[in-house]
């Protein structure tokens, strides 16, 4: 359980990572077909409204991983399963109402 914790908190970091730099503007991190849209004025708020959902999303991973640690690994998976929905849900919200679609 250990191994998996851990797994767990190094890729959180990692979206963590990527989401701050997003939200800080740094828009390159986002291929271009899915930005193609955007209108000029909003590329802040879709960076934005982006890391939030890669925020959910390392929020999962890290609820996962410590679920993982008190034993319950079937709750820690569901828990995995759960949040990478709902961030999955949040980024293709944002995909629609920024780019017009999801690619």
């Amino acid at each position: 359980m250990l191994a998996y914790t851990l797994i767990m908190f190094a890729t959180a970091a990692l979206f963590v990572a990527v989401g701050a730099a997003i939200y800080r503007g740094n828009l390159s991190l986002i291929h271009d077909y899915h930005q193609k849209n955007v209108k000029e004025s909003e590329r802040g708020a879709y960076g934005r409204a982006i890391a939030k959902g890669l925020f959910i999303l390392a929020a999962a991973l890290c609820l996962s991983g410590i679920i993982a640690l008190a034993g319950a690994m079937g709750v820690s998976v569901a828990a995995l399963f759960i949040g990478s929905a709902v961030s999955i849900a949040v980024l293709i919200r944002v995909q629609r109402k920024y780019n017009g679609g999801i690619f």
